[in-house]
């Protein structure tokens, strides 16, 4: 059990007590004891420590010393949005959906929540735990089967406050029987001010469904996002997530995938971009629980300055789970002396006819390609440029749709301006 932090789990806790009676769904018997649940399961686990394995090379001290509060915008308040990327938008302002800024006419797990029994879940792992304290709204949607839903942009944005503010959404994602749908989740917030983006995602994919998450996480540079993600994936299903990381003071992108029926396929992909100062943690749990499931993993982080990268990332190939096909591979760019990266690549298998792999590459730009740009006329920033792009398009690659490459490709691009 790890300590509970003084004015971080315990300041939580104490805000719980004060807030669960005007939380939304405080009259439903079935999310009361739910919020409970995780209220005592928060306070026996405290916010993690290093001590505890998943968390050893992420320190959470700044987030506990940082005394936060709820949100104090007002629910209709005016919010400058950037330009939209997809002809349809959902938004969230402070975790709260906002229907007049948003062009797609999406529910709301705030006004659903009597509907929801069954299907919000309060799981073991602290900072879901966290949030199914916390949160007041977030996306329910729901394709239905057959249904090619296109692309939709969901904008999450955090507003300045005073104060630090804690936000935790709740979405649920369900995909019926042969749907198909690509989302692009995009997170932002204020630049000079301290707060905490704490997301919870379900995802369901049901029988030959299709989902696409493209997740880019900009948060300003004093933010913390702590994020995790539950999928579910059934028979000859598929679920593809890519997460670049590209702003935050703090950010933890944890999946956790189960690979439920057979056939099923998961891709987890992402790039973490790190300035100095910027702390970014990958944790991967992929569970392949069913016989002939695929899944490919492909991590890639470039830091600048001092900053630290995280990757862990976990295969469990279960003994039902014959003729498993799982790949795994990370790999990181240093671009400063001062730069640091862990990498922790696992395997844990317990069927006997499967095809596994797993590796991890932590090195600096190659001194021979730089040689050779140069010495075709190539200034030295301009080559090492190219150089950090060509490793990053790689990791790009397995993005079809269109309009998520080009947010990617933008996002990357807005990176590295900054950052020269």
């Amino acid at each position: 059990m790890s300590a509970i932090a003084p004015g971080g789990a315990e300041g939580f806790l104490h805000r719980h007590e004060g807030l669960k009676d005007h939380l939304p769904g405080a009259n439903l018997p079935w999310l009361v004891a739910l919020r409970a649940d995780a209220a005592a399961s928060f306070r026996a686990q405290g916010l993690p420590t290093r001590r505890v394995e998943a968390w050893h090379y992420t320190d959470l001290r700044p987030l506990a010393q940082a005394g936060f509060d709820a949100p104090l915008s007002a629910v209709d308040a005016a919010v400058a949005l950037p330009a939209a990327r997809a002809e349809q938008r959902v938004v969230f302002v402070d975790g709260r959906h906002r229907a007049d800024l948003s062009s797609f006419a999406a529910a709301s797990i705030g006004h659903w929540l009597p509907e929801l029994q069954g299907r919000i879940a309060a799981p073991a792992e602290p900072m879901a735990a966290l949030n199914s304290m916390f949160f007041e709204d977030g996306l329910f949607l729901t394709i239905a089967e057959g249904q090619d839903a296109g692309t939709l942009e969901l904008l999450h944005v955090v507003q300045a406050a005073d104060r630090p503010a804690a936000v935790h959404p709740r979405h649920i994602i369900r995909l019926e029987k042969g749907a198909r749908l690509a989302l692009l989740e995009t997170s932002i917030g204020p630049t000079d001010k301290r707060y905490l983006h704490n997301p919870v995602w379900q995802v369901e994919v049901a029988e030959g469904a299709s989902f696409t998450h493209v997740r880019l996480q900009q948060e300003g540079a004093q933010g913390f996002q702590l994020s995790t993600v539950y999928a579910s994936v059934a028979a000859g299903g598929t679920y593809d997530n890519f997460t670049l990381n590209s702003g935050g003071r703090l950010v933890r992108n944890e999946i956790h995938a189960t690979l439920s029926g057979p056939g099923a396929t998961c891709h987890m992909n992402g790039a973490q971009l790190l300035g100095d100062g910027q702390h970014a943690d990958t944790t991967t749990f992929l569970d392949h629980a069913a016989p002939d499931c695929a899944s490919r993993q492909t991590y890639k982080t470039v830091l600048k300055g001092k900053s630290r990268g995280v990757f862990q990332g976990k295969i469990l190939v279960r003994q039902a789970a014959q003729r498993t096909d799982g790949y795994q591979m990370n790999q990181a760019l240093l671009l400063s002396s001062d730069a640091e990266m862990d990498s922790k690549p696992q395997l844990e298998i317990y069927a006997d006819d499967v095809k596994c792999s797993h590796g991890a590459t932590v090195g600096e730009l190659d001194a021979d390609q730089l040689f050779y740009l140069r010495a075709r006329g190539i200034p030295e920033a301009e080559a090492r440029t190219m150089l950090v792009r060509a490793f990053l398009e790689a990791a790009l690659e397995g993005v079809e749709n269109p309009i998520l490459h080009t947010a990617l490709e933008g996002a990357i691009e807005a990176w590295w301006v900054r950052h020269t």
